[in-house]
């Protein structure tokens, strides 16, 4: 039986899905289960895979309904102890599904692994390398742009990169899954965080490679729905996750980091679409949403309290 089952959310990605599709028909995991989940295409994406690919499985929605209710789908779907969640515009090594695997089912402790994600267009530099959240409210790309020989080892990391990473599905049923309120963005990174206020941990699997193109659903690296959700997306998350005393303590650098963002987009034109986040950031932090707090816990906490000043100086410095 198999035991992992690869999960590709698709929106309009017909130009992609052959490229990422055919290495992964080349795996040298055996048993490999293939799942598409497309998010309403009109681009032909259906045809193609009916055409192309019988052997792939697909799960049909009506409509867009975003990364996280389509990888929500899947991971349900799967009928596979562990899940890789895969972006369509991807290309990765025969080996990638090998060693996420092995990586994983090496430690009960662990929750996600995350691939080594390079630059499609130019593969020796790192695409992500982990995702970390810092105390400014800010998730960002380990490596981004850097030399890939610069890290080579497994390491543990804040959060994995869902374009590329393997999940426990017990695990994900019993943190909650990805919330559908993200719609995308940061939704990995949340999933992370609250893995992490569980206990478990996250990981970077360096031997598993994958290319990624980059924005191949939004169209490029800043634009004005990216800019909405993101920002949105981040306050809510530190909202949801960090109990009152935690979002005391980090509200100055938050504030901080709401007004560097804001004038850096501001320099991009995109001022009033991150402010438009903001207010609908504030309007998702409502009791309802907010993880309960975790009693017994506190050194959970108080780790990741630390690591989120850390995060916040590695931000500025290479690590």
């Amino acid at each position: 039986m198999p035991e992992v089952t690869v999960v590709i959310p698709n929106y309009n990605g017909m130009a992609y899905l052959e490229t990422c599709l055919e290495a992964l028909l080349v795996q040298t995991q055996p048993d490999l289960r293939l799942l598409v989940v497309d998010n309403g295409s009109t681009d032909g994406s259906l045809a193609l895979l009916r055409e192309r690919y019988p052997q792939v499985e697909v799960l049909a929605l009506d409509k867009n309904y975003g990364f996280c209710v389509a990888v929500n789908r899947g991971i349900c779907a799967a009928g596979t102890p562990y899940v890789i969640l895969l972006n369509n515009d991807t290309q990765v090594d025969p080996e990638f599904a090998r060693e996420l695997l092995l990586a994983i089912k090496a430690d009960k402790n662990i929750f996600s692994c995350q691939a080594k994600m390079l630059d499609y267009r130019n593969r020796q530099l790192i695409d992500d390398a982990g995702d970390f959240y810092c105390a400014f409210g800010w998730a960002f790309a380990r490596g981004k742009g850097r030399k890939e020989e610069r890290y080579l080892k497994k390491d543990r990391i804040f959060a994995s990169c869902a374009g590329a990473a393997i999940y426990r599905k017990d695990l994900v049923e019993k943190a909650g899954y990805f919330d559908e309120q993200h719609f995308a963005y940061l939704e990995d990174v949340d999933l992370g965080y609250r893995a992490r206020l569980m206990g478990y941990v996250n990981c970077f699997v360096p031997t598993a490679r994958v290319y990624h193109m980059g924005s191949a659903t939004t169209g490029s690296m800043h634009n004005e729905f990216k800019v909405r959700l993101s920002a949105r997306n981040s306050l809510y998350m530190a909202y949801k996750n960090m109990p009152m005393w935690q979002l005391i303590l980090n509200s100055p650098l938050l504030l901080v980091g709401i007004a560097l963002k804001f004038f850096f987009f501001s320099g991009k034109h995109l001022g009033k679409e991150y402010r438009q986040g903001i207010s609908e950031g504030l309007a998702l932090c409502k009791k309802e949403n907010k993880i309960a707090y975790r009693r017994g816990k506190f050194g959970n906490y108080w780790k990741i309290q630390l690591e989120l000043w850390r995060n916040t100086l590695r931000r500025f410095i290479k690590f």
